[in-house]
């Protein structure tokens, strides 16, 4: 997955925005004002990308102690944030269902009214 891929697949979610509250490097995607996924710019730009996900926190110590590239969230809550490498044990496929599962996690985690005026301008 390049960076381009990894863009388009996090904006294609339902009432995502895009933006860089920390710097002009770190890139957070949210959904409704809450972060479910950071990257470093820079990083990609020297091939050694990562992203920090949110997570259920059993999820998250079960998928640590089995990827060698997924540990405790970089800067982040250690227990519901997880740093996922690119370019090692974990695929792709499995990259793009942590991101869905982060956006998942957050979006419920959303109140009512919020989610609500989410799919009111969805539809």
């Amino acid at each position: 997955m390049d960076i381009q891929q990894f863009y388009e697949f996090c904006l294609q979610k339902k009432a995502v925005t895009e933006h860089f509250p920390f710097d002009e490097d770190t890139l957070v995607f949210k959904v409704g004002g809450k972060m479910f996924c950071l990257t470093s710019l820079k990083e990609w730009e020297k091939g050694t990308p990562s992203l920090n996900l949110k997570g259920n926190p059993e999820r998250n110590e079960e998928l640590r102690a089995e990827y060698e590239s997924i540990h405790p969230g970089f800067h982040m809550s250690k227990t519901h944030w997880n740093t996922v490498q690119f370019n090692g044990d974990v695929s792709d496929k499995m990259i793009t269902e942590l991101i869905s599962e982060s956006y998942e996690l957050v979006y419920k985690g959303l109140t009512k009214k919020i989610r609500e005026e989410i799919e009111k301008e969805a539809n």
